[in-house]
């Protein structure tokens, strides 16, 4: 049994009712590929638009999963976002746009926003002699950096026990353990370099003062207090012999 012309033609509009509609983004600056590349502070636009059959669709926004609050509209057939500033919050932040009936009609762009590490200027710190001191700079970047640290303009000899470092992508650190004036003090240079950026450095001037003598405060006042009441006590014992001396050349 064949089907009329008319009827094939039906089932061929509702089949693309279901399945030509598609979702597409547009975006300012244009993407690379599924990424958009941009910096911090900068403003990025995305568009969201329904090709094929439209007829009123309804269109949600989510980031990294989450569903973004939209106005009326700014939903049917076509929906814009305006991202501004960027900040180091949206690096790998994943936007998708899809149709509120058929989640499978959808479009995703991924956020890379470029920055440099927050290194600059120079801290002046003290220590006494025999104690631990920890430097640490913020190293948080993308593309991320790699760290060096220098002590009085050459690199840091890091195979002594005396110096320890660790760095988790966000600070990176530097601990001077038993710090003796000798050995540690001087000028210290933590120095982050960026693929896209160069030369990013922080500097620490550190002063190490002689031992300070700490004597424990509880035992010392209690010593103090024994002292004074055994002086209030000779007092008040002298002071009776004194009494009853005075009182017998009264008599």
């Amino acid at each position: 049994m064949k089907l009329s012309h008319s009827i094939q033609l039906l089932l061929l509009s509702c089949v693309c009712s279901i399945y030509c509609t598609d979702v597409i983004i547009q975006s300012n600056p244009s993407a690379n590929g599924s990424s958009i590349v941009t910096e911090v502070s900068k403003t990025v636009t995305l568009s969201c638009v329904v090709q094929g059959t439209a007829d009123g669709e309804e269109l949600q926004w989510y980031r990294n999963g989450a569903l973004v609050s939209l106005k009326d509209e700014n939903r049917l057939e076509q929906s814009h976002l305006c991202i501004q500033p960027t900040t180091t919050d949206d690096n790998g932040a994943l936007f998708s746009c899809q149709l509120k009936t058929n989640a499978t009609r959808k479009a995703s762009i991924q956020l890379v926003v470029m920055h440099a590490p927050d290194l600059n200027g120079s801290e002046e710190l003290w220590a006494e002699e025999e104690s631990d001191i920890v430097l640490s700079c913020d190293v948080h970047a993308y593309p991320p950096v790699t760290v060096v640290w220098k002590k009085d303009g050459a690199l840091l000899d890091l195979s002594s026990s005396a110096y320890h470092t660790s760095n988790n992508g966000i600070t990176a650190t530097l601990t001077l353990s038993n710090v003796k004036r000798e050995e540690h003090e001087g000028l210290y240079i933590c120095e982050a370099t960026s693929s896209h950026y160069g030369v990013k450095s922080k500097s620490f001037i550190i002063t190490v003062d002689d031992k300070v003598m700490k004597f424990p405060l509880g035992p010392t006042i209690a010593g103090l207090v024994v002292v004074v009441l055994t002086i209030v006590l000779a007092i008040f014992s002298r002071w009776g012999k004194v009494t009853k001396c005075f009182k017998k050349d009264h008599h």
